[in-house]
């Protein structure tokens, strides 16, 4: 996630002063943006050697780790709020990582590609899987180990007896509260336990 806008538009959900866990931070842009414009505190999780070398070089705090090895560093509720940024769709225990989203923190906000958006749809009614701005990687070179909707995220909160505070998608840096699915290339959720 790298357009301006769409980060602020995500660091407006987390309050002022809050102490911030970002899973997956990559070169700690959205930390050093909480951190100068929210009074936010906190630590990025981020496996990348060239990306933990950014978020030192930003003086940004980061802990080089794999997230598949989960977040048993931290206690229940040690953070106000846990970042999951382009990081859910990456991640092989998608599931167990959103359960501990919600257990380190008293909120979690998530954004992610949402497959659903109208672009996609077209794409693959024409036989193909899309390649898009916010999904730039061919089917057999991508990252993202699963692809999600909107809707399909709704549905895994609620059977994980999560709390939906805010959904809304984004696109081109600007909020869509109406027909997210079809209409906006992120899908952002901020929850918390039920």
């Amino acid at each position: 996630m790298s357009d301006l806008e769409t980060k602020r538009s995500i660091a407006r959900l987390v309050p002022q002063g809050a102490r911030v866990l970002d899973l997956g931070c990559g070169d700690g842009e959205m930390l050093a943006l909480l951190r100068d414009e929210r009074g936010c505190t906190g630590y990025g999780i981020e496996i990348d050697d060239a990306n933990v070398l950014a978020c030192v070089k930003r003086g940004v705090n980061v802990i080089q780790r794999n997230l598949d090895e989960g977040l048993d560093l931290f206690g229940d509720g040690a953070f106000d709020v846990v970042l999951q940024l382009d990081t859910l769709q990456h991640l092989r225990n998608a599931e167990t990582m959103l359960r501990e989203t919600a257990r380190v923190g008293r909120m979690g906000i998530v954004a992610f590609p949402n497959f659903a958006h109208w672009p996609n749809r077209l794409s693959v009614l024409r036989g193909r899987m899309p390649v898009t701005r916010r999904l730039p990687y061919q089917w057999y070179d991508t990252p993202n180990i699963r692809v999600g909707t909107f809707r399909d995220f709704a549905v895994l909160a609620r059977n994980n007896r999560l709390r939906i505070l805010d959904a809304f998608g984004l696109q081109d840096g600007r909020e869509v509260r109406v027909l997210p699915n079809a209409r906006a290339g992120t899908a952002v959720f901020r929850f918390e336990r039920s």
